[in-house]
């Protein structure tokens, strides 16, 4: 995928940035890339990368390059602008509800195989009667709750009944099923968190199967999250997909997970513009250019608001709306005004959300503007 480079004699470094800045690192994003998609190969299932971390079409048609199937989004926005971007093999991994989502879903059709979830005959009578006279029917999948206590189907009852009425459906085609283990980024070791994801896939199968029992067998049994995809944990016959999003950028909590932040691709650049105790230091990027999120469970678990790298041990204390503050003594004695640092977001996807650009680099030069052109497409 070819991309807008800077001209030799036009080379920036990254510190001739202004701040905030987003700065995505190419190296390590390729090297994740490659890393997931060997996962995948390995187990002989499709890759469907959630590009709800990035929200940026290029970096999805680099991960399809790789080898992924095709890619996933949380919102019918996103799955918009993805299509307009030239990817064809669409999923939203999220409930959708309301005719005017329905009839943007209808038009992403007529250029892009696009599926989205369901989880109760309720949702399913609305799809559909709003599909009633498409060109195409509703491609379907079906979630199931396996643990996270969010969306998705429980009870069997529940599912045995959503799927019989599948089959009056004129205007669905159901596809499979899909679930998430969320809840693995709380796991205290990496041996919980290998449960998690065989009680997950587990949990996921016996709905596969109850599925194939009622006459309708899957055509995909989609799952995953990244930590539970990060350490070449099994994958259980019967799951045809996988479908992590923060493996390609990473962020401090995911890092801590791993046990460590060399796979981090993503790091804020903000500028040092006060200094006014021996121990605190105040940068010009807060709340608006990194969020207030931590995760406080786990191996996952974060401190302050974001890590600042290349300084051990050193974090952001606290965050206002424009302003980081790092109350460290060794950290202040070693910046002055006017130095630019790199901060590892705790949770990088509501964090890209917060940038209209990002920067990606390679070796301490500015390679090339990328637009975040899924920014805002909260709808």
């Amino acid at each position: 995928m070819t991309i807008d480079r800077k001209s030799e004699d036009k080379t920036m470094r990254i510190n001739e940035l202004d701040t905030p800045a987003l700065l995505v690192d190419e190296n390590r994003v390729w090297d994740n890339i490659r890393y997931m998609q060997a996962y995948a190969d390995k187990n002989h299932i499709a890759l469907r990368p959630h590009t709800k971390t990035h929200k940026m079409p290029l970096l999805a048609r680099w991960q399809m390059e790789a080898g992924a199937c095709g890619v996933t989004v949380a919102k019918v926005g996103e799955a918009e602008v993805m299509a307009a971007n030239g990817l064809k093999d669409i999923f939203i991994a999220n409930e959708i509800v309301g005719e005017e989502k329905y009839r943007r879903i209808r038009a992403v059709a007529e250029s892009s195989e696009i599926s989205f979830g369901v989880d109760s005959v309720e949702q399913a009578k609305l799809v559909e009667a709003s599909f009633a006279g498409a060109a195409k029917p509703a491609v379907v999948l079906v979630e199931i709750e396996v643990g996270e206590n969010r969306s998705g189907v429980i009870e069997k009852d529940d599912f045995t009944a959503l799927i019989k009425y599948f089959q009056t459906c004129r205007n669905i085609r159901f596809a499979g099923i899909f679930s998430h283990d969320g809840h693995s980024y709380g796991s205290a070791s990496w041996d919980e968190c290998l449960a998690i994801h065989l009680a997950a896939q587990k949990r996921t199968l016996e709905f596969a199967a109850l599925a194939e029992q009622l006459g309708m067998p899957c055509e995909r049994v989609s799952i995953g999250s990244t930590p539970s995809l990060m350490h070449d944990f099994p994958i259980l016959p019967g799951v045809t997909e996988i479908r992590p999003g923060t493996y390609i950028l990473m962020d401090a909590a995911q890092g801590n997970h791993l046990g460590s932040h060399e796979r981090c691709a993503a790091t804020v650049l903000t500028t040092i513009i006060s200094r006014p105790t021996p121990e605190r230091v105040i940068t010009d990027v807060g709340a608006k250019g990194l969020t207030m999120q931590s995760r406080v469970k786990g191996l996952c678990a974060t401190k302050g608001f974001g890590l600042v790298k290349g300084f051990s041990g050193v974090t952001v204390a606290g965050v206002y709306d424009e302003h980081a503050i790092i109350l460290n003594r060794d950290f202040r004695d070693k910046v002055k005004l006017g130095d630019k640092i790199e901060i590892i977001p705790n949770h990088i996807c509501p964090c890209v959300n917060l940038y209209d650009t990002a920067y990606l680099v390679r070796n301490g030069e500015v390679v090339a503007p990328v637009p975040v052109l899924c920014r805002g497409k909260l709808q």
